[in-house]
């Protein structure tokens, strides 16, 4: 998924999330409802975290330097991580403990009907991002495969991340309705603080996925298994190859893989020979993959592998 996708989808949510989160907040001021103020707070972590995501995203553009040779891409993982964290401790800590403190003093909320007001027309908002957020997503996942499958392999954290959130914030109104619903109909203000407490939970789950998924980019994602074996019949293909060792890839970035080929090149090429080929092989795999970045080629003589092979052999025996 292209940068300007990305955006899109974080743009999107953001507008959306601060204006539902100042009528939410609104609503919960004059009513009293405890899970109007969970889904207010909920949307001020979502717009928190979209602005920390479009930072991310510009933190990791700058070009590489002395310090950091291979760029700032993974410094989108990093933002993405810390907004894991931001709805776990953020959105859902405050959710479950207003939910509990309600449940342990429960009091009618007034005007319910502002509830379903602010309710209805944020489920039509955080509805719409989420169909924006789907689409893109949708984009990059292969057909027939599983939803959380498209997850584990994407190696872009701002889109799924959105998408969570989206999620997220369409099941909390839900929840927040019924609640509101309930408590105002069978008269029972505690169940306005249960409500708070499963939207906690909902946060607390997302959460937990979203920081189990963005450690996994963090501390280095291989590409996915075709553009690797993709690069493995490029590298094979070229004259004076005998042999393809290794091929260790890792994202350093939604859009930047970095590769490291070990190769055995027959014995009679010449240093030359085998120089032009290393040039060859690194031209060919950037014209089948613009996510590849940098190239490192390990260059070795079949011979001398063989040699370093009986000799292990030996060893072992």
């Amino acid at each position: 998924m292209d940068i300007h996708a990305s955006r899109k989808v974080i743009y999107a949510a953001l507008v959306g999330n601060t204006l539902i989160a100042i009528t939410k907040f609104a609503a919960a001021a004059w009513t009293g409802s405890s899970a109007m103020l969970s889904e207010a707070v909920h949307s001020v972590v979502d717009t928190g975290n979209q602005c920390l995501m479009l930072y991310g995203m510009k933190r990791a553009a700058r070009p590489a330097d002395a310090r950091h040779p291979f760029g700032y891409g993974p410094e989108l993982y990093f933002w993405t991580f810390v907004v894991a964290i931001l709805i776990f401790a953020g959105g859902a800590g405050v959710s479950i403990y207003e939910g509990i403190d309600k449940v342990r003093h429960p009091h009618a909320h007034t005007d319910a009907w502002i509830n379903y007001i602010v309710l209805g027309a944020a489920l039509i908002f955080e509805g719409a991002a989420w169909m924006v957020a789907f689409r893109e997503f949708s984009r990059t996942r292969k057909r027939g495969g599983t939803f959380m499958n498209a997850v584990r392999v994407s190696k872009d954290p701002t889109v799924f991340t959105v998408l969570f959130e989206d999620s997220a914030a369409v099941l909390g109104l839900l929840v927040a309705f019924i609640g509101v619903l309930l408590s105002d109909q069978l008269g029972m203000p505690v169940l306005d603080g249960v409500a708070s407490i499963g939207i906690g939970c909902i946060l607390g789950g997302t959460a937990v996925l979203l920081a189990i998924e963005t450690k996994s980019l963090l501390i280095g994602e291989s590409a996915l298994p075709e553009t690797v074996e993709s690069i493995r019949r490029a590298a094979r293909s070229h004259r004076g190859v005998a042999r393809v060792n290794e091929v260790l890839t890792m994202h350093l970035g939604p859009g930047d893989i970095l590769v490291n080929l070990s190769l055995d090149f027959e014995p009679y090429l010449s240093a030359g020979d085998i120089e032009d080929a290393v040039t060859e092989i690194e031209r060919d795999i950037r014209s089948r993959h613009d996510e590849v970045k940098r190239i490192f080629v390990e260059a070795q003589d079949w011979a001398d592998h063989r040699r370093e092979r009986r000799m292990e052999q030996r060893e072992q025996e």
